[in-house]
């Protein structure tokens, strides 16, 4: 079966079956942050980085994997960074092992694996725990809590606002380039942001 096949077959059983829709989840009591902003994280390439660089942009916050069904969204991630980073769009990779184990790579596997296969210039950081308890990752306790949602599958989406706050969570048969998404972005961008 081809990689297009096999993406195209998550993408029915998606719509069908709600899967990769994201997970509803209660608030946590508390998540640290009071904007996307305030978090600090780490690189693919090992080196800090503090998202307060990113303040005043909208984001796409992405959990990746290089071994899943949907990982060809690379691809329009990438058309979507190239089309939306000059008028204020970054969009951000997190690698995540959490489902089914597919990104299993070490940091340098990832980032090779992405630049070599799918062409991606956006930021890409560390791998981290996306799934609620111990050793979720604060960013998405923070994204959680804006949302009520939280990715039950690879390439669950968050847009965050220029005010660092999340605007919306879209699951994993949400395609990048699609019309929603897409509208969405646009929406954000035209949003004047708060002095």
């Amino acid at each position: 079966m081809t990689k297009k096949m096999i993406a195209s077959a998550l993408g029915v059983v998606s719509l069908l079956t709600g899967f990769g829709a994201g997970q509803a989840v209660a608030p946590p009591a508390a998540a640290k942050g009071t904007s996307l902003y305030s978090f600090k994280t780490t690189a693919l390439d090992g080196a800090a980085v503090d998202l307060d660089m990113y303040k005043g942009k909208v984001v796409l916050v992405v959990n990746v994997a290089s071994r899943c069904g949907y990982t060809p969204q690379y691809a329009e991630l990438e058309t979507v960074w190239k089309e939306f980073k000059d008028k204020g769009l970054v969009v951000i990779g997190f690698p995540c092992n959490d489902f089914g184990g597919q990104e299993p790579g070490t940091s340098t596997e990832i980032r090779d694996f992405c630049s070599k296969t799918y062409g991606v210039t956006f930021p890409m950081m560390s791998k981290v725990q996306t799934k609620a308890g111990e050793g979720q990752s604060e960013i998405y306790t923070f994204l959680s809590a804006g949302t009520g949602k939280l990715p039950s599958w690879n390439f669950g989406k968050y847009l965050v606002g220029k005010d660092g706050k999340p605007v919306a969570f879209y699951g994993s048969g949400v395609k990048p380039t699609g019309e929603e998404l897409r509208k969405a972005i646009e929406q954000a961008l035209a949003v004047k942001p708060v002095s």
